[in-house]
């Protein structure tokens, strides 16, 4: 068994004919490697995007990479390689080298996007300009860049190029996408959480079929609030997004994409204090039961 790469939250290891991902309890923001461990949170991640890699092959019919929990923190997946292009560095596991989100609430990025005036609210199908945490009148579809420093959200003609796919193939993601996200969205509801957005990821099986790879519908690729309070008017974020908050309190987050759009050397993120590790650990915790409806 080889490690073949060492990401901001798995270590991937080649088996030969197989993957092994290894999950561990690093955890990243606005793609810095925070230096704090959270407990727990590699076994949250690993365990909930088992249970969905199942829902999305027996409930929606969608094919995925799973094949087996070999330990609470490892899961065994089918090995897929990109296409060879040009220029392409990457070897192994990915065939569709982007990430593929859909939302359903304006928050994150989307919202940061509509106040900054570098996207109208007519580009997501509203007339108005949203408040924060709005409900969206239709799922909004985009499509970022996967490997890049940054990811980076493209228009139709790179998404084309970049992931090697057709119109026609990127309509097959899109729609296996909606099909996979109204279960998450009808089981979470049931559960006490409105799915707010989440990301995906793709190969193309034998075929050419879709197949959902890596991992998805936890607490670090998907947002979830608490369906009660938002009822009532307030927004609690119950997914990673929490850590991006405490950074945004204490002002990194602006020092850091400062230095970005300044072209300046980036400031290293600091640790988080002991009392949001604790939090954030709880937190995985228990969204592993409420996202699944399965105990710690």
């Amino acid at each position: 068994m080889q490690l073949i790469r060492v990401g901001k939250v798995k270590e991937v290891y080649d088996e030969g004919d197989t993957l092994l991902f290894k999950f561990t309890d690093k955890i990243s923001v606005f793609d810095k490697i925070i230096p704090s461990l959270i407990p727990n949170k590699g076994e949250s991640l690993c365990r909930t995007s088992a249970y969905w890699f199942k829902v999305a092959k027996e409930s929606a019919g969608i094919e995925t990479h799973f094949i087996e929990l070999v330990s609470n923190t490892e899961m065994r997946v089918v090995k897929y390689y990109v296409p060879e292009k040009k220029g392409n560095p990457y070897e192994v596991e990915y065939v569709i080298p982007l990430e593929f989100i859909t939302r359903y609430y304006v928050a994150g990025s989307l919202y940061d996007r509509l106040k900054a005036q570098k996207i109208s609210p007519k580009d997501i199908g509203m007339q108005h300009m949203p408040e924060y945490g709005e409900e969206l009148d239709d799922p909004f579809f985009e499509v970022t860049t996967k490997f890049e420093k940054y990811d980076r959200v493209l228009a139709m003609g790179e998404i084309i190029e970049i992931g090697g796919l057709s119109r026609t193939e990127l309509t097959e993601i899109k729609e296996a996408i909606f099909k996979i996200d109204r279960r998450i969205n009808k089981q979470v509801n049931s559960r006490g959480l409105i799915h707010v957005d989440g990301k995906k990821e793709f190969a193309f099986g034998p075929g050419r079929e879709p197949v959902v790879i890596d991992t998805f519908g936890t607490a670090d690729e998907d947002r979830f609030w608490d369906k009660e309070l938002y009822s009532k008017g307030q927004i609690v974020e119950l997914s990673k997004e929490s850590v991006r908050q405490y950074y945004r309190k204490i002002g990194y987050h602006k020092l850091l994409y400062d230095a970005r759009e300044n072209g300046k050397p980036e400031p290293d993120i600091p640790p988080l204090p002991e009392t949001e590790i604790r939090k954030t650990s709880q937190l995985y915790r228990e969204m592993f039961e409420r996202i699944t409806g399965q105990k710690w």
